[in-house]
């Protein structure tokens, strides 16, 4: 499951916080004054790099000694130092997916596909891309968004989950799985389209102070619809188009003083180009299947060499370290006796032969032994609490928070579908709605994943705040598994 966050806005004055630049030779656009935000740049920093060393482990990223990725930091070099605001930690990494898209994380991590380095025709295209990417960093817009929701705790705890349970292809989402691929929580990464006309007017302004024809940016995105079509390439899902993106961005370059040798392309940039269309790019699927790991091609960690990348492990002592596989019903821990658990503001009860992992901010994982591994949890639950804007304390209020968090989890997780109407029930003495969805196991059979039955349960609290719980399993075990669910959510109770 993916949960969101990420990054605010500066204005260009001095004093603002330590770090801030001298303003650059901007056009019209002017940078808008920062926005609430709940996370200090140490701590956004903190968690970016958590985040980073997750994708590292998740996703086969070329070693810094790679020709591509050296260039790929050189040009990134070059555009943060006209980058505005607090001077972030900007480093550059090159991923082997055929993807055409490329993300930031907070504090400053940047992740290029080769699919999109190859798909760019210019060297202004590419550090276009790369431009828009880096004014994500710049005015915070992950970490707004998340504080606008009011759920900051809730990043941080599933980042501290993301490093010991991957939640698969499924309700609780893995970072190799669609579109940019991302760690439990990296749902943040996706920008509403008014960040995205910021990140392209920003952007523009970068492009054109690094020495690059502005124009580059609108060209990429042009170039990719052209071939695509507009969304046919994952770079349209992860960056929506706000409408009439050349027209706007074409309407600041001309704002801007004419520059009669700005860089179009270079001989580097061909040359390094011809060698990123020889490398070797996985799709989605072959990520997440993870046998780039043994080719010794990739970094395990940032700033490593190549190296036979170990697959992540479970920190749920006795999980599969590998792909999910089918469990035997005897393990499921159908009729174990159950013992409590006391979260933080609510105990449950789980089966005895079940492992818990927990996040360091409240989540809560439980899996029976083998129910979970690198591709994803198979079988087991999730548990955790959200607040949102307004508080849920009826239960209209509590329908719509409970459709709002599906629908989350829907769009981050490539998809989910409802099965059958919400129900309205009692949990604890407390009003609750329960939901079944559909979705796609990591467990694979003759070839093919399983499709995987879901159940949220929401619990509404007295101050307002919703706890909820996902419940796991491949569709053929879900009538095997639903009365263990069933004996979990009769034993939550809210404190």
């Amino acid at each position: 499951m993916r949960h969101s966050l990420q990054m605010g806005r500066w204005v260009l004055v001095a004093g603002l916080m330590a770090g801030v630049c001298a303003p650059a030779a901007w056009g019209r656009f002017q940078v808008p004054p920062p926005c609430k935000n709940a996370f200090t740049v140490e701590q956004e920093q903190t968690e970016g790099a958590k985040f980073a060393a997750e994708v590292f482990k998740q996703m086969p990223v070329l070693p810094d000694s790679s020709p591509v990725s050296q260039y790929v930091r050189r040009l990134g070099a070059r555009l943060a130092d006209h980058a505005p605001g607090y001077k972030w930690p900007y480093n550059f990494h090159v991923v082997a997916s055929e993807e055409i898209n490329a993300f930031a994380l907070p504090g400053g991590a940047m992740f290029v596909n080769l699919g999109t380095i190859q798909a760019a025709e210019t060297e202004s295209q590419l550090a276009g891309v790369m431009a828009h990417e880096l004014s994500h960093v710049a005015l915070r817009h992950s970490t707004c968004n998340i504080t606008k929701q009011q759920a900051p705790r809730l990043w941080a705890g599933l980042g501290q989950l993301a490093a010991g349970v991957f939640l698969g292809d499924s309700a609780l989402g893995s970072i190799a799985t669609q579109g940019i691929g991302m760690v439990a929580g990296l749902g943040f990464l996706k920008m509403s389209r008014d960040d995205e006309k910021q990140a392209d007017l920003l952007g523009a302004g970068i492009l054109y102070d690094s020495g690059f024809d502005p124009r580059g940016l609108p060209q990429f995105f042009e170039t990719i619809q052209s071939k695509y079509g507009e969304g046919g390439a994952q770079i349209f899902s992860d960056h929506p188009n706000p409408g009439n993106r050349t027209q706007y961005v074409n309407a600041e370059i001309a704002t801007l003083p004419r520059r009669p040798d700005a860089t179009v392309t270079s001989a580097e940039f061909t040359r390094i180009r011809a060698l990123a269309a020889k490398e070797k790019t996985y799709s989605a699927k072959e990520v997440q299947a993870g046998a780039w790991r043994q080719t010794g091609l990739y970094a395990a960690v940032p700033g490593g060499g190549a190296t036979v990348v170990p697959a992540t492990v479970s920190s749920v002592q006795g999980t599969s370290g590998g792909g999910a596989v089918r469990l035997s019903r005897s393990s499921l821990g159908v009729g174990d006796r159950m013992v409590g658990y006391q979260g933080r503001g609510y105990s449950i009860s789980y089966p005895a032969s079940w492992q818990k992992s927990e996040g360091q901010n409240g989540s809560v994982a439980f899996v029976p032994p083998n129910g979970a591994g690198s591709a994803g949890i198979a079988y087991g639950a999730l548990v955790d609490s959200v607040r949102f804007q307004n508080a849920v304390t009826d239960s209209s209020a509590l329908a719509q928070a409970t459709q709002a968090l599906a629908q989350q989890l829907s769009q981050q997780n490539g998809g989910l579908e409802q099965v059958g109407q919400m129900i309205a029930m009692n949990v604890g003495g407390q009003m609750a709605n329960a939901m079944e969805l559909r979705g796609r196991s990591p467990v694979v059979e003759g070839g093919s994943p399983l499709p995987e039955r879901n159940l949220l349960v929401t619990v509404a609290r007295p101050d307002g705040a919703l706890n909820y719980m996902v419940f796991v399993s491949p569709e053929p075990d879900y009538t095997t598994l639903k009365p263990v669910f069933s004996s979990m959510v009769s034993s939550f109770r809210v404190r």
